[in-house]
């Protein structure tokens, strides 16, 4: 019988994700539901952690950016006013023997004007596949009781529009100036036909967006500083720099509203993909929704007696894919004796347990005076995690697999001098520190970057 053969990265990742409580497969008691996924203990606080460092980043570190929460269901014209309903689509084209549903503009040899090459054939089975027809993505619904066109609905397929259609309610209330942004955490839907690639691509995601505002000629120049801001956030955060890229968009790939585009691209394990997108969507969304609500979307100028329609730099990245690149960048492998220790390197600030409080052994007072340290650490806001089970050296691999950067041992010499070991989890270093100490000690190192 042939050797099974080593599992891949992506395959060790999606297998410690469930083990360790990161992510499970959504309604998995019921086979589960394709592409849908639910974030464990240690996942939700990941997650969180990581929009937790971008809003810090784009909103409460900068003067020129403000928040909003905006409803996932909106008006039906606000899809009609930016395009959603006509131009939100993708090519899709069926196999009239085995089923399947396969994009068109996935498949080789495909044409935005002329289609797929006569006699392309199903790439699962090689059966006839049906002509092309437009799909749209979004997810249709109805509100009230009565299930009828009047009544219908969609899910937000983005967070953008929640902000235009709210930009002269955000501006009047903050007196906020040009340039300035709004920036907004949300979940969107998209019906996607081929999603995949564990938490990558989803029906279900959140959006990290935000839309800043700019006097029209100088969009050019912000566009360039918001790619080089939030490239930096990747890297400060100690994403390795050789993993990222800059891709711009070609002229034949441009969304109907933008003037230009690049993605952050981030080499995962199966390739190049979109970490995050940073374009200039020009001043289309303001004019469509003036256009179709009858409001002017404007900004209106004191010294000049003129209105301005502002132009606008978007950039928007998702929170699932961001958690994901996070996740890949951190996981490790390296021998250690006999063994291979697999760990999370975690820039401390992601890291779902910052510090794991570790008794030796479950006696002579350690577990209560372990305790107690704990208390105290999780009263900072420190996240803290407590294990008095089997030997020290298997607890420490625990921790390191989920990333907690730091580990606090209690032994026979603190109950002497009230000191305890301090174990870094990328070097393995042990020092003593004074007990009374640890809270100052953990919050100095916290800020330091994991490589």
């Amino acid at each position: 019988m042939a050797p099974k053969p080593e599992p891949t990265v992506m395959e060790k990742i999606v297998s410690l994700c469930k083990r360790r409580g990161f992510v499970f497969q959504s309604s998995e008691i019921y086979g589960g539901l394709n592409s849908c996924w639910d974030y464990g203990p240690l996942g939700v606080e990941l997650k969180r952690n990581v929009k937790d460092a971008w809003w810090r980043a784009v909103v409460q570190e900068r003067d020129d950016v403000v928040g909003l929460d905006a409803a996932i269901l909106m008006h039906p014209k606000v899809w009609e006013a930016s395009g959603h309903l006509a131009n939100f689509t993708d090519p899709l084209v069926d196999c009239k023997q085995c089923k399947l549903r396969h994009r068109a503009d996935h498949m080789p040899g495909f044409d935005a004007t002329k289609g797929l090459p006569p006699g392309t054939k199903c790439p699962n089975c090689g059966g006839e596949l049906t002509e092309i027809r437009k799909f749209n993505l979004m997810f249709k619904t109805f509100m009230g009781a009565v299930e009828d066109s009047a009544a219908t609905v969609y899910l937000r397929p983005e967070t953008a529009q929640g902000i235009f259609v709210n930009f002269v309610n955000v501006q009047q209330a903050t007196r906020k100036k040009l340039p300035f942004g709004i920036a907004q955490i949300g979940k969107a839907f998209r019906n996607e036909i081929t999603p995949g690639n564990f938490t990558f691509r989803t029906r279900e995601f959140e959006q990290m967006e935000i839309e800043y505002f700019v006097e029209p000629g100088t969009d050019e120049e912000w566009h360039r500083r918001w790619k080089a801001d939030r490239m930096q956030w990747y890297l400060d955060l100690g994403m390795r720099k050789d993993r990222l890229q800059f891709r711009e968009h070609g002229k034949d790939e441009l969304a109907h509203y933008a003037k230009g585009c690049a993605d952050i691209e981030y080499q995962f394990p199966f390739g190049w993909s979109e970490l995050e997108g940073i374009a200039n969507r020009t001043d289309f969304d303001l004019k469509q929704h003036t256009q179709y609500s009858g409001v002017q979307l404007t900004l209106f100028d004191e010294a000049t007696k003129t209105h301005t329609v502002p132009y606008v730099i978007e950039p928007s990245a998702g929170a699932d894919r961001s958690t994901l690149a996070f996740l890949v960048d951190a996981y490790d492998e390296e021998k250690d004796g006999d063994e291979t220790r697999v760990l999370l390197r975690f820039h401390p600030r992601l890291a779902p347990i910052k510090v794991a409080v570790l008794p030796l052994v479950k006696k002579e007072g350690m577990p209560e005076k372990a305790m107690t340290i704990a208390k105290a650490l999780r009263a900072a806001g420190i996240t803290t995690g407590y294990d008095e089970g089997s030997a020290i050296g298997r607890r420490y691999r625990r921790f390191d697999e989920i990333g907690t950067p730091f580990a606090v041992t209690i032994d026979g010499d603190t109950l002497k001098d009230d000191t305890v070991t301090l174990r870094l989890r990328d070097t393995m270093e042990q020092t003593r520190v004074p007990a009374a100490t640890i809270v100052d000690t953990i919050r100095e190192r916290m800020n330091r970057m994991p490589r």
